[in-house]
């Protein structure tokens, strides 16, 4: 009887039950690294390709940022977006485009930018700049003025004491523009997203 039962449930077990169970890894150990290589390969140019490395050198934008920091910059922030006051943007020197600098725009096309008593003006308006390391010297900022036309940003360095910026070369153009800081990953005490 026992051995009736037990060919009656053999003849309606599933076929599957006689197969061998697959490999839980179908691929050799070669393959699996190729593949994890690409992987990091493409995420790597990928990200290059979205986003450039900067690191600081010199003090013309503390204490927002000091000589050995290490930034991120976004290259795509300004393609869905125009820039705003208070961006802290990489851009190529217009002397000498082959040399990056880091500065905070305060002045967007069409703006007129001044400099009074060492205060600056824009539109008319004192700007309120509680980021500013130290007031200005009369020699670091003498009395300009100067009209923004199209697509052109007027950039200064926070540390306006010690800082190479449009008061030197002028407003910038957009098309020197390299993007938008966003973010501070090294040394890793100061790691942190910037802010305006």
């Amino acid at each position: 009887m026992v051995s009736q039962d037990y060919h009656i449930l053999t003849q309606f077990a599933p076929a599957s039950l006689d197969r061998p169970r697959p490999r839980l890894y179908g691929h050799s150990l070669a393959r699996y690294l190729f593949e994890l290589a690409f992987m990091v390969i493409a995420i790597y140019t990928l990200v290059n390709l979205l986003s450039v490395r900067f690191f600081v050198e010199g003090v013309s934008m503390s204490p927002a940022f000091e000589s050995g920091q290490s930034l991120l910059v976004n290259r795509l922030s300004y393609l869905f977006g125009a820039p705003q006051y208070g961006d802290i943007v990489v851009f190529h020197n217009p002397s000498n485009t082959a040399e990056d600098y880091v500065k905070r725009i305060v002045g967007l096309p069409g703006d007129v930018i001044e400099i009074r008593d060492t205060v600056l003006y824009r539109n008319g308006q004192p700007i309120t700049e509680p980021y500013v390391a130290e007031p200005c010297t009369p020699h670091s900022c003498p009395d300009n003025r100067w009209a923004l036309g199209d697509n052109e940003y007027f950039v200064l360095g926070d540390n306006r004491n010690h800082s190479s910026d449009s008061r030197l070369f002028g407003p910038i153009h957009y098309s020197l523009l390299v993007g938008k800081v966003v973010f501070r990953y090294w040394p890793i005490s100061d790691i942190g997203i910037i802010n305006r």
